[in-house]
């Protein structure tokens, strides 16, 4: 991954898709989700690509001040490297933090030819920090050890900057408050939210996800991957944001890295008939990497989504290569790995890992390339 040798302002430096979608007041939304009945804000043919800027929720909320200009100098960050499209926003916009998340999403995207019952294919091309530093944030008793953590005032906000090291991108972080930063990890940018619209006039909250996609928070989901969603409404209406520079499976103290990316990303329309030979009925969201099919299981009860995705993990087993229900469940047991995506955004997320070079004979008798989704 290259550093980070320019600020991405809104419409500096490279744009490389078809199109560019900025993140406006007008083209976001703050803590709810697309439905049905909104108006999307650009549309595209399938097989098009949109270069979007996304904006982190993180020195934006109102436990930062609402002002990231002010946080993120405090952290000495020069004024120059805050996003303006993220002055713009917390300038103008408003939530409820009572009842809406703090997620900030762009879009929605208008996919022509996308209908109830197809799925949409989002394929990640390129993914690029707009910035040098993001924040990790335990807030408001939230995160897997609730009632423990945090500890004090309840709110801790940890400022991470970002530097190039042995030829990567790592976060840097102190041993004890104010210490030398010593301890440093490899970024991986991925977007926590991809989804699609709701049928309905009434917008999801953006923290929990859902058939829709939406907060998945599944770090597998870099450059070069892609994810499946059963689409809901007449153009699918599709978004992205809450960018991550790094996460851990579990995203255990309640955010990721946070940090503002700009994604370029391709929109494919893939037609009901075809979608269930591929992978059968898709229940919700589905994400293919170079290596892995990876079926994912939701609900509030970890234990329910750990289910839920071995069903799915199933499901898409016996559509895709005709393997006998308890012979896949055998291979499931055997060869393939349960990730917890996270256990903080209220519904937890399970996502298995399943190696499409295992079924290579099956695709091989059956004259299918690998991969060919």
């Amino acid at each position: 991954m290259p550093a980070v040798t320019q600020i991405l302002q809104p419409g500096v430096g490279a744009i490389p898709g078809d199109h560019y979608l900025r993140a406006t007041p007008e083209t976001v939304l703050w803590g709810r989700l697309p439905c049905e009945t909104d108006a999307a804000v650009l549309r595209i043919r399938s097989g098009e690509s949109v270069t979007i800027d996304t904006v982190s929720h993180e020195g934006i909320l109102e436990d930062h001040g609402k002002d990231p200009l002010a946080y993120f100098t405090s952290e000495g960050v020069a004024a120059e490297a805050v996003l303006e499209d993220a002055i713009a926003i917390a300038a103008r916009l408003a939530r409820d933090p009572a009842t809406d998340g703090p997620h900030v999403v762009t879009g929605p995207v208008f996919v022509e030819g996308a209908a109830p019952g197809d799925v949409l294919r989002i394929t990640v091309e390129k993914l690029t920090p707009r910035v040098p530093y993001g924040v990790i944030s335990n807030r408001h008793g939230k995160g897997a050890l609730v009632g423990e953590l945090p500890r004090g005032d309840g709110h801790v906000s940890v400022f991470t900057p970002v530097e190039e090291r042995d030829g990567r991108l790592v976060g840097l972080l102190p041993i004890v408050d104010g210490g030398d930063r010593v301890v440093s990890f490899p970024l991986a940018p991925f977007l926590g939210t991809m989804g699609v619209a709701v049928t309905g006039s009434e917008r999801p909250h953006s923290v929990p996800p859902g058939s829709h996609g939406g907060n998945i928070d599944i770090n597998l989901l870099v450059e070069g991957t892609a994810l499946f969603l059963p689409v809901q409404v007449e153009g699918a209406l599709a978004y992205v944001g809450d960018p991550h520079f790094a996460q851990g499976d579990g995203e255990v103290a309640l955010t990721a890295l946070e940090a503002s990316l700009r994604a370029t990303l391709r929109f494919d329309v893939i037609p009901r008939a075809r979608a269930l030979a591929e992978f059968g009925e898709l229940a919700g969201p589905l994400v293919r990497t170079p290596d892995y099919l990876v079926p994912t299981g939701l609900d509030p009860d970890l234990n329910v989504a750990m289910r839920r995705c071995v069903r799915a993990a199933l499901t898409l087993i016996e559509a895709r290569w005709g393997v006998t229900e308890h012979l896949a469940y055998a291979y499931l047991s055997a060869a393939t790995d349960f990730d917890i995506s996270q256990v903080v955004d209220i519904v937890c997320g399970v996502h298995a890992r399943i190696r499409e070079a295992d079924f290579a004979e099956v695709d091989r008798r059956r004259g299918r390339a690998v991969p060919d989704g």
